[in-house]
């Protein structure tokens, strides 16, 4: 049975578009409700230090009024809103934080559900590399090729007690890819998930820029206060410097992904202890660092 578009349950993160389906033997026909994947703006207020807006999307309902503090933990009915595991992924990948400890408050309020306000413990102590910066979907870090790699901090380095198979890849990556609703609809997003020592999915995410989607999945894990220890991450687009460097910094152990790794990527993850694989892709991989936790 039909159900009627206007029955059908709300999708967060899809906007309706009309275009023009054209092909090459001269065929046109007008689509009037072509689903399209939402771009918009989250800025993150971290007092005394300055305003990032990420270009990001949002694919759960504006969650009200939530936050997170030292003494109770998440404020928020349900799972851990989706803005605030983005702003908590992104302060901690920046080097912002490295501790749940060094977060005394963050909050946001339903006049203003684009904003994450952050409240830092020792605002005097922060790392902070930029300031008052728009990050766009496909942005990344600058610096020299040195500065790149000094600037680079490892929270808790890989114990070394992951190990999988190439097949296990396999299954992460569909399990991931079952879960990615807004890619279904568009075929517009990245998607991303963290898994543990048992090879379970800890979170999923999905968002137009893959640096948000990846930091979305490290947020909701950073602020479940869970170690990253034995853990992993796989990521559906390639793997530039900046996505190894965010792997490195929550300490995971593997990282693996559909599309190719960078040759910077190649060079942080050797230096760090970080299994690196690219070209995921049913029943096989490429290695390019620390191939030993791959047990084939």
């Amino acid at each position: 049975m039909n159900v009627p578009r206007d029955h059908l349950p709300r999708l967060f993160g899809v906007t309706p578009a009309t275009a023009e389906h054209h092909s090459a033997a001269g065929g046109r026909r007008t689509i009037p409700e072509c689903q399209v994947v939402r771009e918009d703006v989250l800025t993150i207020e971290v007092e005394g230090i300055g305003a990032y807006s990420l270009m990001w999307t949002p694919t759960d309902e504006p969650p009200g009024d939530v936050g997170y503090t030292a003494q109770d933990g998440v404020l928020a009915d349900g799972d851990i809103p989706e803005a605030l595991a983005l702003a908590t992924g992104f302060a901690f990948t920046e080097g912002i934080i490295d501790t749940l400890s060094d977060i005394a408050a963050m909050w946001i309020c339903h006049e203003r559900p684009d904003v994450v306000n952050l409240r830092l413990a020792h605002p005097d102590e922060a790392n902070v590399r930029r300031r008052n910066v728009v990050v766009n979907s496909s942005c990344g870090v600058c610096g020299g090729r040195e500065q790149l790699f000094d600037g680079v901090t490892c929270t808790a380095p890989p114990t070394g007690n992951l190990r999988l198979r190439i097949a296990d890849l396999a299954t992460i990556r569909t399990g991931m890819q079952d879960r990615q609703r807004v890619f279904g609809a568009t075929g517009g997003t990245h998607g991303a998930t963290l898994f543990g020592p048992d090879l379970q999915l800890l979170a999923v995410a999905e968002d137009l820029g893959r640096h948000n989607a990846l930091d979305k999945v490290i947020g909701r894990h950073f602020l479940s206060g869970q170690s990253f220890a034995g853990c992993g991450a796989f990521i559906s687009s390639r793997v530039s410097y900046e996505m190894a460097a965010k792997a490195v910094r929550a300490g995971l152990e593997v990282l693996a992904a559909i599309s190719a790794p960078s040759s910077l990527a190649i060079e942080l993850a050797q230096r760090h202890g970080l299994t690196l694989c690219g070209f995921v892709r049913d029943d096989r991989a490429m290695v390019y660092a620390h191939p030993q936790r791959i047990i084939d």
